[in-house]
Formats: C-alpha cells, structure tokens, sequence
C-alpha cells in the first residue's frame, strides 16, 4: 500500500464522459449520472483502508448531496487480477453492505481513471452544473484512519456550495488513500 496524495484542484476542468458497467449489471454514462446543479465522480475501491475508514458517511454524504441535486458515482479502476478483493463479484458485496445510492462502475481497462487523473483511493472529483471541476479534495479531516473530533465533512460542505454558487472553497486539503492498482 503506497500513501499518495491528490494533486490541487485544476478549477475549470471538464468532465470527462464514460460508458462503464455497473454492479446493477447495466452501463452509465455521464448523462446518465449528472446532477442538475452538480456532480461527484468518486474513485474508490474495495479492500483500501482509507476507502473503508470512510465509506459509511461517503455513502450518508452522497445520499443527502441528492437534496442538493447533486447526483453521485464511484469508479473501481483498480487491477483486479492482482487484487481480487475488488472483483466486480466483490464490488456487488461492497456497494450492498454500505447502502450505496449510486451507481458503483468498474473501469476495468482503467481509462476513465487515467483520463481524469485518478491517483488514489478515494479520490474525490466535484463539478459544477457546467461540469467544471471545483473540488479535489478529502472527505474530512482524519488521523489514523479516524475522524478528527470536531473536523467537519468538508466534501459535503464544498458540494452544496458548488451546487449554490457553481464554485468550490478556494482552500480545500488533499484527499489520501492508498495508490491506483494500475496494470
């Protein structure tokens, strides 16, 4: 497990589209999945550490973005014949034990990852109605896998925001996790 940090976010960034199955067994694509005022692109996996110290209030977070209109998705990009924890059976397992909402994609090529400049897991990517990136950043605050007391969910924060005002925080701290299983 290599530590890596995501790099700053790149305001004015586009969207980038897909077209990648998903543990419903069906394929989505970007005009499937955005939001009217807003849209998550998350890249997560199975067996990560940090995915799994956040995974319970990622899943409550996406849910309550969609009051915002703010729709959600997460990619597994992540070599899964090196790492069989994140097999698509595994990600079935995964979305249905932590309630996902939202549609759960396996990027098995890993393009999508590559396109967008995936780096980590989780690695969060929030855009604008105009689908321009305005937030690259962490969930929250976390010290040994565990919530800083009194840290503040700042993805949720920086999502409502931009689905209020089409601009993310200016500051906004780096998500970790553990690196991209590339091939």
């Amino acid at each position: 497990m290599a530590l890596e940090k995501t790099p700053i976010c790149s305001f004015g960034e586009k969207i980038y589209d897909f077209n990648l199955k998903s543990v419903d067994e069906k394929n989505y694509t970007l005009k499937d999945i955005k939001g009217k005022n807003g849209t998550l692109v998350m890249f997560i996996c199975n067996h990560c550490p940090y995915v799994k110290a956040i995974i319970k209030e990622l899943s409550s977070t996406a849910l309550s973005l969609k009051k915002y209109n703010v729709n959600s998705v997460a990619i597994m990009s992540n070599n899964t014949a090196n790492y069989p924890d994140d097999s698509f059976d595994n990600m079935k397992k995964f979305a249905q034990e932590n309630y996902f909402s939202f549609p759960y994609l396996f990027d098995e090529t890993q393009e999508i990852a590559k396109k967008y400049g995936a780096v980590c897991t989780p690695d969060f990517f929030g855009y604008n109605s105009n689908h321009e990136l305005q937030y690259r950043g962490r969930l929250r605050e976390m010290k040994d896998l565990v919530p800083v007391d009194g840290s503040k969910n700042e993805l949720m924060e920086a999502m409502i925001e931009i689905s209020q005002s089409k601009s993310g925080p200016k500051n906004q701290y780096p998500s970790m996790g553990c690196n991209i299983k590339w091939k």
